[in-house]
């Protein structure tokens, strides 16, 4: 078996353009979300949270298929379908689809946390640290240390826009 390469950015950059040309609704996260805002670390997949819409699964599908992965009938009913969680290996590099990450309640919540940096949208910092500790997997607990500390000087060096209260309560969807 041929090991597969480490994350680049540039296969950030082959999702990011395939899914906005497709107009697939999707942050970044994981370890490959951290590195595209600067965080300083290796990972062997790209992490992808997509809304999980029939629709959005079919975006995805095309996109996937446009930068050279084989997307199997099987393979696209899971993504049509929103599986929680789908390994892609069937392409020239892997992904991760997490339309269920552990620690994010909801897509629409996180989409309105998430920064864009470039033509990259990604997870709040925060989030993909929930993420992290909720998944109670090892690997992903020894980095949080590390993510806290990059996380605190991210946010040092990019606050997030203050908002008046007029804005903010202009911004909530209205009942009924």
């Amino acid at each position: 078996m041929t090991p597969r390469k480490e994350f680049h950015p540039l296969q950030a950059e082959e999702i990011a353009r395939a899914f906005n040309a497709e107009g697939v609704e999707y942050l970044f996260l994981g370890k490959s979300g951290a590195i595209l805002l600067g965080y300083p670390a290796t990972t062997q997949d790209v992490d992808i949270f997509p809304a999980r819409t029939p629709e959005n699964g079919r975006r995805i599908a095309t996109a996937l298929r446009q930068i050279g992965f084989d997307v199997s009938p099987d393979l696209e009913r899971e993504i049509t379908a929103g599986k929680d969680f789908i390994q892609i290996k069937t392409g020239p590099f892997d992904v991760d689809l997490v339309f269920a990450p552990d620690g994010i309640t909801s897509y629409q919540a996180a989409r309105d946390r998430a920064v864009t940096v470039g033509p990259f949208r990604v997870a709040n910092l925060r989030d993909i640290i929930a993420s992290k500790r909720a998944s109670g997997r090892q690997k992903d607990l020894l980095d949080l240390p590390l993510l806290e500390s990059f996380r605190e000087e991210y946010e040092k060096r990019h606050p997030r826009p203050l908002h008046s209260a007029a804005a903010l309560a202009q911004a909530r969807p209205r009942p009924g």
